[in-house]
């Protein structure tokens, strides 16, 4: 599945976030129009047991709520506005279930279904999560990725056919505890930071197997760098700059051939 994306892909960070609200259904339908490969979200447990597309903790960045999204059932998420914070055109947007997005996009992108289950680390997440791609039908479209490597091991054993991807803290110890996790956890992926992305890094997990998408990459400069040392992906906020920036790189390449 992920060998039949393009390299590099373009990941919309939450969606097109740059210019919709994150981790909207407004906002991954503006990445599909922007052309972006795949959309990247957030997914966690509500009060209620049900899946939601939501990155923080609590609501009150994101919404005219207030509380922790834990604490909530979907019915009382469902009453707040997720759109109003970015811009009042977007007025009126909800949370999105992951089952939601799936109905919406599931057969239109790729996507990569981040299990944010940091607080809870062997919760009911991955599970809920791998039956929702079964429903839908969409194994052949998602990637598992996490800092929880117990949910990507998890998710991987209920799904075989789905990818995952490790995601990665910044520092040198990282790389230790990555060279460790990757003989527990099948991976087929790396996500690191933007901080800790080399060529050197890139190649050295290239040897290994992996796939690299780096994230989060907003500047121009940066993806066009990225690029050139052999990059399998890159997560942005803005895929129509990651686009431009891209096919720049490969023109300037074409005309050196």
């Amino acid at each position: 599945m992920l060998e039949q994306l393009p390299r590099p892909t373009i990941f919309a960070h939450r969606g097109a976030s740059a210019s919709a609200p994150e981790n909207t259904i407004a906002a991954f339908e503006l990445a599909i129009r922007q052309n972006a490969d795949a959309i990247e979200l957030d997914a966690k447990l509500c009060g209620d047991g049900n899946v939601v597309v939501f990155h923080d903790d609590t609501l009150d960045r994101t919404t005219d709520g207030v509380g922790s999204i834990k604490d909530l059932p979907l019915e009382a998420l469902k009453e707040l506005d997720a759109g109003s914070f970015f811009d009042e055109a977007f007025h009126g947007e909800r949370i999105p279930t992951l089952s939601e997005v799936f109905e919406a996009v599931g057969q239109k992108t790729f996507i990569n279904v981040e299990l944010k289950n940091y607080s809870s680390l062997t919760d009911a997440l991955p599970d809920r999560a791998a039956e929702l791609v079964k429903k839908h039908a969409v194994s052949h479209r998602v990637l598992f990725s996490s800092f929880n490597p117990i949910a990507l091991r998890r998710a991987k054993k209920l799904l075989p056919e789905v990818p995952v991807g490790l995601l990665t803290l910044p520092g040198y110890a990282s790389k230790w505890i990555v060279s460790a996790l990757g003989r527990w956890i099948p991976c087929q992926a790396l996500h690191p930071p933007i901080k800790d992305a080399s060529q050197h890094l890139i190649e050295q997990h290239h040897r290994r197997g992996y796939r690299v998408h780096v994230f989060v990459v907003n500047h121009p400069q940066e993806i066009s760098c990225l690029y050139r040392w052999g990059v399998d992906g890159v997560f942005t906020s803005d895929p129509l700059l990651a686009r431009r920036a891209i096919e720049s790189e490969a023109a300037r390449e074409a005309s050196m051939t």
